[in-house]
């Protein structure tokens, strides 16, 4: 009989376990909550939080906060939460160019430069690439201008609608010193001569990061993250509004961070160290994930959750959304496997053809091998079926849905568990070769 008693308590308290983080993780990631941190987010007060205004480091400020009050300890040696740097803005100007006998057409040159008067030709000794079709253009791209080599790579044509998303990546930060000119072009010129300017300006930029150290695995990093700049203050629309609130795009994924930061505080129980950073200037070149990446160690860097736009349904309705890059690791699998009991679905990217994967924070992580993929719900396809608030006035907290959205941050929270416990480890993203 004692026996069976003894068994029978430790099936009890073994079920009782497993009842309590469903139960904890409702009282923790509330609706209320989410909707406090969201509206504060995306008020007027904010001012549309576009970088390199003072509105933005009000909403640093406010995430900072956040932080402190969930018990984050500083990110690598800083003394406050705030990740500051400085990068080189280029501005460009003009720039014409000759292949052979051929004038270029300015907007088929593309430089990443800190020179303001960059002139170079066939004798400047840049290597010269041919860039051939490629799905992974983005990428292969941004490990060019990534290198420390002066490089003109030479477009093929049919990489034109990627080669004019590589003008969102427009910049060169960090006071690298190489160039990188990309030509879109046809042609294998033997002589070629190019003049591009731009006006150089050095600015200040912060990220906002914290940390909850790890214990048997604390090396081992597992990144939340989300941009928490905007586009700020345009011209009214026909309501005479001008402030671009940017409630989901990306006050919801910074949202999520800060509650993921509150739940893992509580949790106390992550074997590997947890990372939850809020990027600047993501709408104006990525330059706060390119930065913040540049001080970690990619084989130590296990596992990054980029939360983007996930406050309206996606295409299946509500409890799912979709993650970028699925069939690029098995993260995506490793999250679904951990929500066997819900009715919570991750989904492959359905949008393969706006390659979200290189196109959000994850990118330069990615690149570098680290299975880094973006998590979001936002419907990107040709209109009329796309987000009807993308990028306008309009994307404010009244067009989101708060239930829904707590439900996902909850999904994800539960679906990082076996990674943010130490048992799964995502394969690796395969990095493309030069």
């Amino acid at each position: 009989m004692k026996n069976i008693l003894s068994c029978f308590l430790i099936v009890f308290i073994s079920a009782f376990a497993n009842y309590l983080p469903a139960q904890s993780i409702d009282k923790i990631i509330t609706v209320q909550e989410v909707e406090r941190i969201e509206k504060i987010l995306s008020s007027d007060s904010m001012e549309g939080r576009r970088a390199f205004t003072p509105a933005i480091d009000r909403a640093a400020d406010f995430i900072a906060s956040e932080f402190k009050s969930n018990g984050l300890q500083y990110f690598m040696g800083l003394n406050n939460y705030r990740q500051e740097f400085t990068m080189m803005r280029a501005r460009f100007i003009s720039a014409e160019g000759v292949f052979d006998d051929q004038v270029l057409e300015t907007k088929n040159i593309i430089a990443f430069t800190t020179q303001a008067d960059l002139s170079l030709n066939d004798t400047s000794g840049y290597e010269k690439i041919f860039m051939p079709a490629d799905s992974n253009f983005i990428r292969t791209a941004l490990q060019y201008i990534e290198s420390d080599k002066n490089y003109l790579l030479i477009v093929n044509s049919e990489n034109a609608t990627a080669f004019n998303r590589l003008k969102r990546f427009k910049r060169e930060s960090h006071k690298k010193n190489n160039s990188v000119v990309f030509i879109l072009s046809s042609l294998d010129p033997k002589k070629y001569n190019l003049t591009i300017k731009h006006e150089i300006k050095e600015l200040k930029l912060a990220n906002v990061v914290g940390i909850l150290p790890g214990t048997s695995k604390k090396d081992e990093y597992v990144i939340f993250s989300a941009h928490y700049d905007h586009l700020g203050i345009g011209k009214p629309d026909a309501k005479g509004d001008s402030i671009y609130n940017g409630a989901n795009d990306d006050a919801a994924g910074t949202t999520a961070v800060i509650m993921l930061s509150k739940y893992y505080s509580q949790l106390k129980s992550n074997e590997r160290t947890l990372i939850f950073v809020a990027f600047t200037a993501e709408e104006v070149g990525g330059f706060g994930s390119q930065y913040f990446s540049k001080q970690l160690i990619a084989d130590k860097t296990v596992a990054m959750f980029n939360i983007e736009m996930i406050g309206t349904e996606s295409k299946w309705g509500t409890n799912s959304a979709f993650i970028t890059g699925y069939e690029r690791s098995d993260f995506g699998k490793i999250l679904q496997s951990n929500l066997v009991n819900s009715k919570f679905r991750f989904e492959p990217d359905p949008y393969p053809k706006q390659n979200l994967f290189y196109r959000s924070d994850n990118a330069t992580l990615a690149a570098l091998g680290v299975p880094a993929h973006t998590i979001s719900t936002a419907k990107m396809e040709e209109v009329p079926n796309n987000e009807p608030n993308y990028h306008k006035q309009s994307d404010e907290i009244g067009t989101l849905d708060m239930n829904n959205m707590a439900e996902i941050i909850r999904a994800i929270a539960i679906s990082a568990k076996t990674i943010v416990s130490g048992k799964d480890t995502p394969s690796r993203v395969t990095i493309a070769k030069k």
